[in-house]
């Protein structure tokens, strides 16, 4: 092991007043988020991918933008770190499932404004950790909301279980910590007959970085069994709004861009595509400040953006009627 303050003294005879300031912040950064060094070439390489993110955080907030971009427990990461770290590269089979609901029609009267958090409806936010597992944590949130609005209770259900048992080795259709799709895990929970709760088979792959042996032990929910799920209509807000006032929804959407890695609040407007790489749940969507959004929940921890939420830039003007990052393009939710 290193000796840090050998190293910072070498360190900081090199450099600036000014950039002594940056190394100060970045040694906070280290201690917030306890980051841990191999050598010395690793500190020098992750203050080197922190100041340049410090750098382009500082720059991106100078524009006054809708958002505002911050530092998270990403920031010592480059964008292929951050793809690597939470498995993006393998989670590209999250845009088409080979299995379909029934569209979901419009409703008419929608209110302004909806958010299933202020309702009760949405458990904590949760952490996949270095797993590809967005999916099931996507997953796990839509019936949670759905059996809220149905039954007055919020449960909090296992992602684990989905992760471990919804695998082809064992007869499921998704891939564990190697990525995987929301209608595939509802159709599983239809034909498991409900899930496990988050205490009787808690979640584990996020350390592990692997699925573990299916559990059938952990009693089943009553009541969690999931009838079918519903595709909503692609590339229609209205469509999205309609199924959103009902119960949150699940939602796939891009989220390998350097905005979205460091997002810290605001209504996202930033550079994103529809290459869609991720699973998240939308629990609402308003406005603010003019600006239209939906809000999303994410599986990162309440570290990143805005307590673990994002608010997307809501509107046809995003991806040509896709939706920003793609929100619009691959939603769908669980009917209990």
């Amino acid at each position: 092991m290193f000796s840090r303050t050998l190293l910072m003294s070498a360190f900081l005879s090199m450099v600036s007043l000014a950039s002594c300031t940056v190394v100060d912040r970045f040694e906070d950064w280290v201690h917030q988020h306890a980051v841990k060094f191999r050598d010395e070439h690793h500190w020098r390489e992750m203050y080197t991918t922190w100041s340049s993110n410090d750098k382009f955080i500082e720059e991106t907030n100078f524009k006054n933008l809708s958002f505002v971009l911050g530092h998270n427990q990403f920031s010592g990461m480059d964008s292929q770190q951050f793809k690597t770290y939470l498995g993006f590269s393998n989670e590209n089979s999250l845009r088409t499932s080979n299995l379909r609901g029934s569209t979901y029609e419009h409703a008419a009267g929608l209110p302004e404004s909806v958010d299933w958090t202020a309702k009760g409806a949405v458990t904590p936010v949760k952490d996949q950790g270095q797993c590809g597992s967005c999916w099931s944590f996507s997953t796990t949130g839509a019936p949670e909301g759905a059996y809220f609005t149905k039954y007055g209770e919020l449960p909090s259900f296992s992602e684990q279980q989905l992760v471990d048992c919804d695998s082809l080795k064992n007869g499921g259709s998704d891939h564990g910590c190697d990525g995987g799709l929301m209608d595939n895990a509802f159709s599983w929970i239809g034909k498991n007959g409900g899930l496990c709760t988050e205490t009787n088979y808690p979640y584990v792959s996020g350390v592990t970085k692997k699925r573990s042996t299916c559990e059938t032990t952990c009693p089943v929910l009553s009541k969690s069994k999931v009838s079918k799920f519903v595709d909503i209509e692609a590339s229609s807000d209205n469509a999205m709004m309609s199924a959103v006032a009902q119960q949150p929804v699940s939602v796939a959407i891009e989220a390998d861009q350097k905005e979205f890695q460091l997002y810290k609040s605001g209504v996202f407007t930033g550079a994103c595509g529809t290459n869609l790489d991720h699973g998240v749940l939308v629990v609402g969507y308003g406005s603010l400040s003019g600006q239209d959004y939906y809000k999303v929940k994410n599986s990162w921890s309440t570290t990143w953006g805005d307590n673990g939420y994002i608010l997307l830039g809501r509107g046809s003007q995003y991806n040509k009627g896709d939706g920003q990052c793609g929100v619009l393009m691959s939603a769908s939710y669980p009917v209990l």
